[in-house]
């Protein structure tokens, strides 16, 4: 075998033996490589783009900054952990609830999330992973995970409501997409739809005026748009909550990686969210939205059982040089409210449930009075989106039920355990 780049060539680099996987730190033949990297592009695509589409952001500037916060990853977990940092979907709630406060305190609240990830990621390396669970049981971060999905949802039924057949006919390609279709089209389900609404709200004049002006006007090469954050503490407040995604979802990465290759990769845990922290304050300092690793992608490396972090690099230079086409840019902000409405109205359910996921694969126990009590008042400040003025900040539901359950959590545990009925049967 042959080394080439810091990879070793797996096999011949053509084929994959039945039962063998293509390590990190190996590849197949570059063509090869390439093409898989493409696919990469393709899986994060929908999601990504999504994002910076709903929140208003600067679809070329996200897409820039996905590909380079891809970049640091690998050079931060030292080409270990195969991952593509794509646009987290948490921040949609956040980045929603203060978009009428422009997009630099949108930011300030981004980079501060980042930072704050960092941190999490440092302390995990030298405590370990325990600290984690210490701190944020999986009571509390299935709490907080569905309530950011679910405070969303009159967002999502107000865009439906806006162009309802359109929203319908996205909606339903979406589902059978999803559940009906088999490999990438089953994971491609979110852009298949998109484009379907897309292309049906064209035929039936439900584009908006100009869109088609819009597009040709736009360069086929050009910088993107940058900003500079402002920090706001209302807006940073109401960001933090989606550290607990982040968290969950980068831990949960290591996991499946180690899972799918067979190896134990903890050790890389605490170097994934500082790397996922680095790239989302570095996203945050100039425009684009918060990263996160990135299920569409590890979708790809089960379907083809190649883990080489080489695949990786291809898709995140491919990133990088599509950043500089704002004819591209220009063209994703042309779809329609109606497509957005049936898109969110899958999408934040699918947030919410994630949150769901998470208490029914750590067993969650709701016959416990802990569990249930501390989880409904979070779920109901989060999705009634509870807004109360302290100090003169205001603090919409996500701050109140994230921050909420972190704080009563414990203090209901503790009273249940001293003077309660866990006493005596020994519940927890």
């Amino acid at each position: 075998m042959s080394t080439s780049w810091g990879w070793t060539v797996h096999g011949d680099g053509k084929t994959i033996q039945p039962g063998a996987v293509v390590a990190p730190e190996e590849r197949l033949s570059w063509s090869r490589t390439i093409g898989i990297g493409m696919q990469h592009v393709i899986a994060m695509f929908g999601a990504t783009l999504l994002v910076p589409t709903l929140t208003g952001f600067p679809v070329n500037t996200t897409l820039l900054f996905s590909g380079v916060g891809t970049m640091l990853f690998l050079l931060i977990t030292r080409n270990r952990l195969p991952s593509y940092l794509g646009s987290s979907f948490a921040f949609i709630a956040p980045l929603v609830a203060t978009q009428s406060e422009g997009i630099a305190v949108q930011l300030g609240g981004v980079v501060i999330a980042g930072a704050v990830l960092m941190a999490v990621g440092f302390l995990v390396k030298i405590m370990g992973r325990s600290i984690i669970d210490a701190v944020m049981p999986p009571a509390v971060t299935g709490a907080i995970v569905t309530l950011i999905g679910l405070n969303l949802a009159p967002v999502a039924a107000t865009s439906y409501a806006a162009q309802p057949l359109v929203a319908t006919i996205t909606m339903v390609s979406i589902l059978v997409a999803t559940v009906a279709g088999r490999g990438m089209v089953a994971r491609l389900g979110i852009l298949i739809g998109v484009i379907i609404g897309w292309v049906f709200a064209a035929l039936t004049n439900n584009l908006a005026a100009g869109a088609a002006d819009t597009v040709r006007n736009a360069a086929w090469l050009g910088v993107p748009e940058f900003h500079t954050p402002q920090f706001q503490l209302s807006a940073i407040l109401v960001t933090l909550p989606v550290v607990i995604v982040l968290i969950a979802e980068n831990v949960g990465h290591v996991k499946a990686v180690s899972a799918m290759t067979q190896r134990n990769m903890d050790d890389l845990a605490g170097d994934a969210l500082i790397a996922d922290g680095f790239a989302t304050s570095l996203a945050g300092g100039f425009g684009g939205s918060g990263t996160t690793t990135y299920a569409e992608n590890i979708g790809v490396m089960a379907a083809t059982k190649v883990y080489s972090t080489a695949a990786y690099w291809v898709a995140a230079i491919t990133a990088v040089a599509l950043a500089f086409i704002p004819k591209f840019g220009a063209l994703i902000f042309t779809i329609p409210q109606g497509v957005l409405g049936g898109a969110t109205l899958v999408l934040y359910g699918l947030i919410g449930m994630l949150g769901v996921r998470i208490w029914q694969d750590n067993n969650v126990n709701f016959n416990n009075p802990v569990n249930l009590t501390a989880a409904a008042v979070a779920l109901i400040a989060g999705i009634g989106n509870l807004t109360l003025t302290v100090f003169g900040v205001e603090l919409e539901g996500i701050a109140w039920g994230s921050a909420g359950i972190i704080i009563i959590y414990p203090i209901l545990k503790w009273l249940y355990e001293k003077v309660g009925e866990g006493q005596q049967t020994g519940l927890a």
